[in-house]
C-alpha cells in the first residue's frame, strides 16, 4: 500500500486531524506501509502536501494547521460552503495551499538526513531536492541563494551564542549536519560551551536579587536599550523599564519584571505585569526558571495586551550572545575559504 492510501485509511479511522508525526506512527504501527528511510514522517508530510498542492479542492486531504492533516468531509464541507460567501471559501483554500510546509533550514535538514548518506551535499542540490519533495514552497526567483544564505546565517547565529550549529560548512557551497561528527575540535568546543552555559545558569541562582536585576539591565543596555532600574521598593511589580530606539524613529518601550526563581512562574505574575503597564508599553517577564502552562496562556491571551516571556535557557543564550558574564577565547585556526562566489551575487 502506498503512503497516500495508508494516510487516508488512518485519518478515516481517527476521524480527527493528526499531526504528521502521529499519522506516520499509526501508519507504521498498523503496517500499512513499509519504508527503510530515516525520516518517514517527512515522506508522509511531503506526499500529502504535494497532493493538496496538485489537486486543490479535489484532494481528500485538508491542512488544518502546520503539519497537521485531516480528511475533506464532503457533507460538512458543503454545509460550511453554503453558509459562506464563495469568494471567502476560495481565499481560504488558496491560503492553505500557500502555507509553507517547512522553513528553508528545516527542509535542508530533512534533505540531508534522508538523501545525503552522511556526506556533504551542495546547497543547490539540497534546494532542488527540497522543492522536488514538496518540503519547500517559494515564489522567490533565487531559492538556492536564499537556502544557502539562511543556512550560513543560522550557523553564524548559533556560533555567536556558543551553541553547536546543526549545519556544518565544507567549502565550495557544500553543507552537512553537525550531528554526523562524533569527534573533533568542534565537538569538544561545544561540550565545553555547554558546561559553561550550565555554570552561568547556576551562577544566576546564586546572585542576590539586586545583582540579578542589575545584570538584566546590563544585558538590555548591550542589546541597545535605554534602561532605567526602578526603585527597589517596587513599581507595581516592574523592576526595569527600557526603551529600544531603532533608527531614531521607532521607539519600543518595555516594562520588565525579573524573577530569580527555581520554580515555574505562574499566571498571576503575568497578570500583575500587564496591570502595571504604562501607555504604549509592552510587558516582559524574565525568569531563571520557566513558565507554567497557565502563565503562557495568560501571556498570549488574545483579548489582552500580550506579555513576552523569557525563561532561564533563553536568558543564558542572550547573555552569552551579548558577552555578559562571559568572554570569548579565539583559537588561531586557519581553514580554506568556505564561500561560494556565485552565491554572493544572488543574495
Amino acid at each position: 500500500m502506498n503512503v497516500r492510501k495508508a494516510s487516508i485509511l488512518v485519518l478515516e479511522e481517527s476521524n480527527t486531524p493528526l499531526h504528521v508525526n502521529e499519522l506516520t506512527k499509526r501508519i507504521l504501527s498498523k503496517k500499512l506501509w513499509k519504508t527503510s528511510g530515516k525520516t518517514p514522517a517527512a515522506t508522509v508530510g511531503a506526499t500529502i502536501y504535494s497532493d493538496i498542492k496538485k489537486n486543490g479542492n479535489m484532494s481528500p486531504f485538508v491542512l488544518y494547521a502546520p503539519s497537521t492533516f485531516g480528511l475533506r468531509k464532503t457533507d460538512s464541507l458543503d454545509k460550511t460552503v453554503s453558509k459562506t460567501k464563495p469568494e471567502t471559501a476560495v481565499v481560504r483554500t488558496v491560503e492553505t495551499q500557500r502555507e509553507p510546509p517547512f522553513s528553508f533550514t528545516d527542509s535542508a535538514q530533512m534533505v540531508l538526513e534522508q538523501f545525503a548518506d552522511h556526506q556533504p551535499m551542495h546547497y543547490r542540490v539540497v534546494t532542488e531536492k527540497a522543492l522536488e519533495m514538496g518540503w519547500l514552497f517559494t515564489e522567490g526567483k533565487t531559492p538556492e541563494a536564499s537556502m544557502y544564505a539562511q543556512i550560513l546565517t543560522e550557523i553564524k547565529r548559533f556560533k555567536h551564542r556558543g551553541e553547536q550549529p546543526r549545519f556544518t560548512q565544507h567549502g565550495k557551497g557544500f553543507v552537512g549536519l553537525s550531528k554526523w561528527m562524533t569527534t573533533g575540535l568542534v565537538l569538544e568546543i561545544e561540550k565545553h560551551n555547554k558546561k559553561v552555559r550550565r555554570e552561568l545558569h547556576k551562577k544566576l541562582f546564586e546572585m542576590d536579587w539586586e545583582a540579578f536585576e542589575d545584570l538584566v539591565a546590563i544585558l538590555l543596555l548591550k542589546m541597545g536599550f535605554e534602561v532605567e532600574v526602578t526603585s527597589r521598593a517596587g513599581d507595581g511589580g516592574i523592576d526595569v523599564r527600557g526603551t529600544l530606539l531603532v533608527g531614531d524613529v521607532i521607539r519600543t518601550r518595555m516594562a520588565i519584571q525579573v524573577k530569580r526563581w527555581k520554580g515555574n512562574v505562574q499566571a498571576p505574575v503575568v497578570q500583575q505585569v500587564r496591570g502595571s503597564l504604562g501607555a504604549h508599553e509592552q510587558g516582559l517577564v524574565i525568569t531563571t526558571s520557566n513558565f507554567s502552562k497557565g502563565a503562557r496562556e495568560e501571556a498570549g491571551r488574545k483579548d489582552a495586551t500580550p506579555v513576552a516571556l523569557m525563561n532561564g535557557e533563553q536568558l543564558v543564550l542572550l547573555l552569552v550572545e551579548n558577552g555578559v558574564e562571559v568572554h570569548r577565547r579565539a583559537h588561531n585556526l586557519i581553514e580554506l575559504e568556505n564561500g561560494d562566489p556565485s552565491v554572493l551575487e544572488d543574495v
